[in-house]
């Protein structure tokens, strides 16, 4: 599916676009990007996808193509797991990112962010875009008097405002991927509350303070806050920080296979 020519690629800088541009080389596996390239190939909009879910269908018979190539057989279960993880890391991915490294909120709305799929090796998500100037920030944020800009009072209301507009995607999200897999609602959230928790840890990991990140993902999600289904799970352990995953994304079930180290099927 194609871009709609409505939504405009973005060239000016403004202080978000700048916020994307310091961190965007610190994620070498996913390009993040203010505003779509010129030619804008294969990016899909959040809400296009979300209005149509055939487009996860077709984005889970991909994948199921490369579990084929790679284990030999595919499974439903896997298909849904993956790709459910890897969209709510589209919202999840990017508002730990800002959060961590520029204490700013992006608009999460689907209609404000796109991404692609990568087309070569397993079809995972290559790239996300942020296609607005709206954020909310802090009241040291230099860019505070930005037109764009809402400034909250503390770390606190940020991590507050993030959630919010998390959980309203997330929401969306469910509401249109439900009727397209065999998961229960609370698989969903629970995919939801791992992305953003990931998220955030990955953001802090990324720039070079995977400590900060943790702490970040600590105050997004300090205790389980309804629909999430748990607080952040982030622990350290051996020597390492690591996670317990809330959701599966059933790779154990592939032959050849065995479960995440942070599956919640094995997970000390």
């Amino acid at each position: 599916m194609t871009i709609p020519a409505t939504v405009r690629t973005r060239h000016a800088s403004t202080p978000v676009a700048e916020s994307i541009a310091r961190v965007s080389t610190r994620t070498a596996d996913v390009e993040v990007r203010f505003g779509l390239p010129a030619d804008r190939g294969d990016w899909l909009l959040c809400s296009d996808v979300l209005a149509d879910p055939r487009l996860f269908d077709r984005w889970r018979n991909a994948l199921g193509s490369w579990l084929v190539d790679e284990h030999g057989e595919s499974s439903d279960r896997a298909t849904a797991g993956y790709v459910m993880g890897w969209y709510l890391g589209v919202a999840g991915g990017l508002a730990g990112l800002l959060f961590h490294s520029a204490r700013r909120v992006p608009s999460l709305k689907p209609s404000d962010l796109a991404f692609r799929i990568a087309d070569d090796d397993r079809p995972d998500v290559a790239g996300i875009a942020l296609l607005t100037d709206d954020f909310a920030c802090l009241p040291d944020d230099p860019a505070g008097n930005h037109p764009a800009a809402t400034v909250v009072a503390d770390e606190s209301a940020l991590a507050a405002v993030l959630r919010a507009r998390y959980v309203a995607h997330a929401a969306a999200f469910v509401a249109a991927y439900a009727p397209t897999v065999r998961l229960g609602r609370r698989m969903l959230w629970a995919a939801a509350t791992d992305a953003l928790d990931k998220g955030t840890w990955l953001a802090g990991r990324m720039c070079g303070d995977e400590a900060t990140g943790v702490s970040d993902a600590a105050m997004i999600l300090p205790e389980r806050m309804e629909p999430f289904t748990s607080a952040s799970t982030l622990r350290f352990v051996d020597g390492e920080w690591t996670r317990k995953r809330e959701s599966c994304c059933f790779t154990y079930v592939l032959p050849g296979a065995e479960a995440c180290d942070t599956c919640p099927r094995v997970c000390r």
